[in-house]
């Protein structure tokens, strides 16, 4: 999975012979996972067709302010296009468009969109050598730079006019890796490592039956997959779950047992900033694993269960700068019981569960938690998605982080 990953990519394509890439382009963000609409200027479509863009965006292109096709002569809503966006992307950029875009000028559609965008803006210039170099372009990109939109610098090589220099556009992947750099380095986790733990233990009682429980593992995975998209290198350790996450931070630890778990977790705790341990681990275990599957003999059958290793507990004592995260699902007594085990346990926060509120607690996709710290401060949200849910306890670790 890349940092574009459900992003809302606007390209805007000016009228240069770069135009012919913005195709390669295109496909390039969707296979990031992006969502994209393209707005072209009005000269663009002499070097790359609309229906094409059309077809590989699977959105419809717009270069006019209205479709004068349409009965009605639709309106093309400028505002609502860069109010869509999360980036917008100008690509090629040529000299004429980046001084317009510098001195605020406003003459069609893709210009408008610029002026009403609110997201980052990168531009990607594409010109001929003379042009690149020349004082007014080098004054645009001054201006563009200090308005906070970002340069994507051209590159050296073979241009339409013959000559050989700088003002060829950056290959479409080269644009694709710029942007999710730029993003990544500006990501609040950038540069921390995490470790997560998610979904249940099973506890074996022979070869063919185990003692487990209902978790999911959803809320975990959750929560990797935010802290990855927040620039984190993360470790997840997931016990037995039909759950996926391929993301190029992730790296995935699978395990079996709560005594795997504990191994795996005692294994790369020391190397970590955060630590979140969402996984319902089984609090007992058969002392005695039977190694042949036991006949069904009797009316009925005792199993002797012994404890097994706390693991937040254990971390816990041993925590040097690790900000550690546990999570308590609780039917009684909730906020005294978390606040207990808060303390117990050594964590900085901890994230509780009521199996009292509707929608929350395992096998769902919506959760409803509140947060203490060891300030013993308490957050309630309301019930939401995880993954919301996940962007929140993220939230609430990175705010801390930088209390």
């Amino acid at each position: 999975m890349s940092l574009l990953s459900g992003k809302k990519i606007l390209l805007g394509i000016s009228a240069g012979i770069a135009a012919y890439k913005t195709a390669t382009l295109v496909r390039a963000f969707i296979k990031a996972g992006a969502d994209v609409k393209v707005v072209m200027t009005p000269a663009s479509k002499d070097f790359i067709t609309p229906l094409t863009l059309s077809t590989l965006s699977k959105n419809p292109v717009h270069s006019s302010f209205t479709n004068p096709d349409d009965d009605n002569e639709t309106w093309n809503n400028h505002v609502e296009l860069g109010l869509w966006a999360d980036l917008l992307i100008i690509a090629p950029a040529t000299a004429n468009t980046l001084s317009k875009m510098a001195h605020g000028i406003c003459d069609n559609l893709l210009l408008a969109t610029y002026l009403s965008a609110k997201c980052p803006v990168y531009f990607a210039p594409a010109m001929d050598l003379d042009m690149y170099k020349h004082p007014s372009t080098l004054e645009s990109f001054r201006a563009l730079q200090s308005f906070g939109n970002i340069m994507i610098p051209a590159t050296s090589g073979e241009l339409a006019s013959g000559l050989v220099g700088e003002g060829r556009m950056a290959e479409p992947e080269d644009i694709v890796s710029f942007i999710e750099n730029d993003i990544l380095s500006k990501s609040p986790l950038h540069g921390k490592k995490v470790l997560i733990t998610a979904g249940p233990t099973h506890e074996a009682i022979d070869p063919v039956r185990f003692i487990g429980n209902h978790s999911s593992g959803k809320m975990g995975f959750e929560i990797a997959k935010a802290a990855a998209n927040l620039g984190a290198e993360v470790i997840l350790i997931s016990g037995p779950t039909h759950q996926k996450l391929s993301h190029s931070f992730v790296t995935i630890i699978p395990v079996t047992s709560a005594e795997e778990m504990y191994n795996a977790a005692h294994t790369y705790f020391k190397t970590v900033d955060i630590a979140v341990f969402a996984a319902a681990v089984a609090d007992y275990k058969p002392k005695i694993a039977a190694t042949e599957k036991i006949k069904k003999k009797e009316k009925t059958l005792s199993l002797e269960l012994e404890k097994t290793k706390d693991i937040l507990a254990s971390l816990g004592h041993i925590k040097e700068k690790q900000f550690l995260v546990g999570f308590a699902l609780e039917t009684n007594n909730e906020i005294e019981n978390a606040k207990g085990k808060l303390k117990a346990k050594n964590l900085n926060l901890i994230v509780l569960n009521s199996l009292k509120d509707k929608g929350a607690g395992f096998k769902s996709d919506t959760n409803k938690v509140t947060l203490i710290d060891r300030n013993e401060t308490i957050t309630t949200f309301d019930l939401k998605s995880k993954e919301a849910v996940a962007v929140d306890i993220l939230n609430a670790i990175i705010n801390q982080l930088h209390a």
